[in-house]
This record gives C-alpha cells, sequence and structure tokens, in this order.
C-alpha cells in the first residue's frame, strides 16, 4: 500500500476517516463488541504499513463503536478454524498478527486508543501496542489468553507489558488472564488518564489535535527512538539521540519555531 493522501482510503473491515489530519480508526462490529477476524487483522496490519508514506495524517486515534473497544478474536470466526489448522498455517497466522503489532509501533504517527467497555485478548494488545492509551470508567482489560488454553506472550505481550506496568502485575495478568478496571490500569501506568463515557472522544481527538499540530518530523523521530532504545545501552542511545536531535536541527519546522518565538507568534509546523 503506496498510497500517500489517505482521506480517500476506503476500509473494508471497520471504520476509517481523515480530518485535521488526525485519522481515525473506529473498530465496528458492536453487536459482537468489536471482535477481530482474519480479514479484519490483516487490512489494520496493511493500513498501519502504508501510513508510513502518509502525507495527510499526523495523529491516529484507535476506538470501538458501541460502548466496547475490542474482544479480542471472533470465536467463531477465528479460533474455531484455528484449532483445525496445521502447524504451518497456524504459524502464518500468528506471524501476521505480530506483524501487525509492528507495524503500529513502525508507522511515524502517535496512536492514540480511547478504550471503552470490553478490552480482552488481542483488543487489550491494540491498546497496549498504542502510544497512549484513555480509559472510560467502565473499561476492563484483560489479557486472556491463558483462559483459552494459550501462553500469555501473544504478540509482544511479554516484551511490551512489563515495560508499562511492571514485572510483577505483568506476569499477575498473564498467568491468571484476570481483567484489570480502569482505575487499576491508570494507578499503575498502563491508561493516562480515567475519563467519562461523554469526555472520552472528545479528550483523545483534542489530544490528537495537538499532535497534528505540531512538528511532524520530530513526533516521528521521538516514536522511533522510544522504540529504537528498547535495546540499547545508555551510551548507545544517548549517541543515537544525538544523532536524531542534530537531524531534526535541519528541519524548516525547527527555524519556524525559532522565527515564531523571536516574533513572539504561535509556531505554524508543516511537518518538514
Amino acid at each position: 500500500m503506496q498510497v500517500k493522501n489517505f482521506a480517500d482510503y476506503q476500509a473494508e473491515h471497520f471504520e476509517w476517516s481523515v480530518t485535521d489530519r488526525v485519522g481515525r480508526i473506529t473498530l465496528n462490529r458492536p453487536q459482537r463488541k468489536n471482535p477481530l477476524t482474519f480479514d479484519s487483522y490483516a487490512e489494520l496490519r496493511n493500513l498501519f504499513q502504508g501510513l508510513r508514506h502518509a502525507q495527510d495524517v499526523r495523529a491516529l486515534v484507535l476506538a470501538g463503536a458501541g460502548g466496547n473497544f475490542c474482544s479480542g478474536g471472533d470465536v467463531h470466526e477465528i479460533i474455531g478454524p484455528l484449532v483445525k489448522m496445521p502447524m504451518p498455517e497456524l504459524l502464518a497466522f500468528t506471524r501476521m498478527t505480530g506483524d501487525l503489532v509492528k507495524a503500529m509501533r513502525n508507522c511515524p504517527q502517535p496512536i492514540i486508543a480511547a478504550v471503552d467497555g470490553v478490552c480482552a485478548g488481542a483488543g487489550a494488545i491494540l491498546a497496549m501496542v498504542s502510544d497512549f492509551r484513555y480509559a472510560t470508567p467502565e473499561a476492563k482489560t484483560a489479557f486472556l489468553f491463558c483462559r483459552v488454553g494459550l501462553a500469555g506472550c501473544d504478540m509482544g505481550a511479554c516484551s511490551l507489558l512489563p515495560r508499562l506496568i511492571g514485572e510483577g502485575r505483568a506476569a499477575e495478568l498473564l498467568y491468571t488472564g484476570r481483567s484489570f478496571s480502569a482505575a487499576e490500569g491508570e494507578h499503575w501506568g498502563y491508561f493516562n488518564a480515567v475519563v467519562s463515557q461523554r469526555d472520552l472522544l472528545p479528550r483523545v481527538l483534542e489530544l490528537a489535535g495537538r499532535i497534528a499540530a505540531g512538528p511532524t518530523f520530530a513526533h516521528a523521530m521521538t516514536k522511533a527512538m522510544l522504540n529504537q532504545e528498547r535495546s540499547m545501552t545508555l551510551d548507545q542511545a544517548v549517541e543515537a539521540e544525538a544523532q536524531a536531535q542534530a537531524v531534526c536541527m535541519a528541519t524548516e519546522d525547527f527555524k519556524r519555531a525559532y522565527s515564531a518565538f523571536v516574533n513572539r507568534e504561535k509556531p505554524l509546523f508543516a511537518g518538514n
């Protein structure tokens, strides 16, 4: 997918729109609490991979319809077929879901998850992989893989979740599959904030709008460094950031910010 302008992209398995450089993905199977299917997994992966080339999207909002975020993989459309698949097909599926995680982390736009109601299994993964997570008091999140006979090491959970909430808490959730409340998630650092259902999307869209109005190239560099520095020593990280910041200092947005400061104006960033 080499699309550069995504405002006219027509999604088949979820809702997609672009307004004021903010892309909105809404999982829209509310009667089933927005589960994922083979097709929606693949289309999400393709969309996030394609967004690396987007010129009209600077921030992303990921949400679910009907008072729930995502109930994970569809029991009938995914789990049922999986129990009949041979190993090569099973591995192809798990690698494809992993590719979705990598695509979300590697797309340059910050992703904000708006979590309401059920956020379970792969839904909890989608929220975890996002750059920000905001929840309503009604949100119930669970990494419930062990409850269906699977390991907790799904789609990067054993790597990413401990970094968010700590080893002990991550181990508890991945071994027991229990759900945690929005209040627990906020206390642990999984959620950035808990807001009312009425205020959730306005809060998230306001943040997305502020990010979209900021220095796009620099934001993408921040996201890239957050990803890359996970496996670096401090010396390596400091050098990588020195190089990254020098690149940002050569952008026009850096010059625009200085000029605006001198003239006591608000900078208008163009993303280059």
